[in-house]
């Protein structure tokens, strides 16, 4: 984790596979207005990381290892899942598999789910349980981007609107320490 006189760092895991991934476009954007607020940041695309299942008894391949490494160093990390099934995307909760407390305990993390059709809430709410589980400090604004399918060029103005608030939160809750959020919060507008 940076200290708080540097640029905070916020890294974004897309868990999409697909090509022309909308998941990946709402990271890049939420992304952006982390840098527009002065964070520094990543993506990692996990389309550019073998990690196979998690085998508890093997050694974890480089890749993962590389993952692991990005997200312990972030000041604040966004998910971000298509919505399979009503839930998150497998090379998601792979990556996730492979991270535990020393990762994400007490960091701030950010959330967004995209679906073709309906409102893509449920992953919100699965992975909100996996980042309590692993003591991260789950921002209560998250972005749910429904129809992706009718999504052109740029999202509608409220999803951009939502991915720039996102932005902003994930870097000013990035380098407060976990007693002074409780403060700060905001209460969940969804």
């Amino acid at each position: 984790m940076s200290s708080p006189q540097t640029r905070p760092l916020v890294v974004a895991i897309a868990g999409s596979q697909r090509e022309d991934s909308v998941t990946r476009q709402a990271l890049e954007r939420a992304l952006e207005s982390a840098r527009e607020r002065g964070a520094r940041t990543e993506l990692l695309d996990l389309r550019e990381y073998e990690l196979p299942m998690l085998d508890p008894d093997a050694e974890p391949p480089a890749d993962a290892r590389r993952v692991t490494d990005r997200v312990e160093a972030a000041d604040a990390v966004v998910l971000g899942t298509p919505m399979y099934h009503g839930s998150y995307s497998s090379p998601l909760k792979t990556a996730l598999d492979y991270c535990g407390f020393d990762e994400f305990e007490d960091t701030t993390v950010g959330l967004v789910s995209v679906a073709g059709g309906r409102f893509p809430t449920r992953p919100l709410d699965h992975l909100r349980a996996v980042g309590r589980a692993l003591n991260a400090w789950v921002l209560p604004h998250q972005v749910a981007v429904p129809d992706t399918h009718s999504i052109g060029e740029a999202f509608p103005d409220t999803i951009d609107d939502r991915l720039d608030e996102l932005g902003e939160q994930v870097v000013a809750y990035a380098t407060i320490r976990p007693t002074e959020r409780c403060q700060n919060a905001t209460p969940a507008d969804d």
